[in-house]
């Protein structure tokens, strides 16, 4: 049976004078909307208990299994606001899928994609009135699932829980978009093969963690990781995927090969490709293969894609001491890239593939 988050009869709002305030400046991940949806899923029952309550604390006693097998996985996605006030949702069908295909990898029950869809859209709708609509602003939507038995044997928990928040994000380059530098790490890796870097599960960015400090440490923004097995092979970054545009304008990006998790900002943008005069193509990229090109002008552009950003430039890429600099003004794709996509998230462009589905 069909999940239905149906809206509670008397909700609770915090004033419109304070939720404008608050979409001045949201920052990113800062504040949250009044509610949440809920759902609890047992081997006995399967999925019930669906709600829409106010956003509070989840309760959960010590020995629940999430604290000590990290059995738990999550998504990311935005609800945009058009210029006519219509709020609409950006694919979540392809989140859904993918939400559904970490839970197997993690062993917990797969919520079906209808349910994930209706609880996200039933949300955005109650909360409504969060989703800012200034320039890149958005409302970002972090749908997550969690083992909550209590129970310290190590299996599957028999007990979970799904639940949605909701949080009014800023543009994400307040003052433009602004090339960042790379830490290329060969000391520490993300995942390994057979291991869980297609899912979206909070162990994955806990292994990025002290990487990226070590990024910070060298001038840079981020970290870019190779594989595990041979040093040479790119993967992505600590949270986002990773892209070049070379000088025949070919758009290539790592295959998915069990290491990375298939973004669906990267899908979305090999798909968009070729409307902006670039071949898409997915194959190993050799770490080595990158910096030569960088060097001689085979590689023209380089950036890193995801939800919070879309699409983020890269200036240079640093590795054993040295620094490999990109001619970011004279990068002719990246931007117009970022622009496309924007274009087509808030309303600006014709959708032509029926990415968008408007809740209100």
């Amino acid at each position: 049976m069909a999940l239905t988050f149906d809206h509670p009869e008397a909700p609770s709002y915090l004033g419109d004078d304070v939720i404008a305030e608050i979409s001045r400046d949201p920052g990113f991940g800062s504040y949250f909307t009044d509610h949440m949806a809920v759902a609890d899923w047992n081997q006995q029952t399967g999925w019930h208990g669906d709600r829409l309550v106010d956003y509070a604390p989840v309760a959960m006693e010590p020995a629940g299994a999430v604290y000590h097998y990290a059995q738990s996985i999550f998504e990311g996605l935005k609800a945009y606001r058009h210029a006519d006030g219509s709020v609409w949702l950006f694919r979540p069908d392809a989140n859904a899928a993918r939400f559904e295909r970490s839970a197997f990898r993690l062993a917990l029950p797969q919520l079906p994609a209808e349910d994930f869809i209706t609880s996200v859209r039933q949300l955005v709708a109650l909360d409504q009135r969060w989703v800012p609509g200034g320039v890149e602003q958005s409302l970002y939507l972090r749908p997550f699932m969690m083992a909550s038995e209590n129970f310290l044997g190590v299996r599957p928990a028999q007990s979970v829980i799904y639940v949605v928040i909701a949080s009014p994000v800023g543009a994400y380059f307040t003052s433009g978009v602004a090339p960042v530098d790379i830490w290329v790490s060969t000391q520490y890796s993300r995942v390994a093969t057979g291991g869980t870097g297609a899912a979206k599960c909070g162990g994955n960015y806990a292994a990025s963690l002290l990487p990226q400090e070590l990024a910070y440490e060298q001038g840079c923004s981020q970290v870019l990781f190779v594989d595990a097995a041979e040093r040479r092979w790119v993967e992505e970054l600590g949270g986002m995927n990773f892209f070049m545009i070379t000088a025949d304008d070919q758009l290539v990006t790592p295959d998915l090969n069990g290491n990375i998790l298939p973004g669906v900002t990267r899908d979305s943008l090999l798909t968009v490709a070729p409307e902006l005069g670039l071949r898409p193509v997915e194959r190993p990229i050799e770490l080595a293969e990158v910096l030569r090109g960088i060097e001689d002008g085979g590689v023209r552009e380089l950036f890193a894609c995801g939800t919070a950003a879309v699409i983020t430039p890269i200036r240079s890429l640093k590795h054993e001491g040295r620094q490999y600099v990109i001619d970011v003004d004279k990068a002719t794709h990246t931007i117009p890239l970022r622009e496309h996509l924007l274009d087509i998230q808030y309303g600006r462009t014709p959708d032509t593939r029926g990415w968008m589905q408007q809740v209100c």
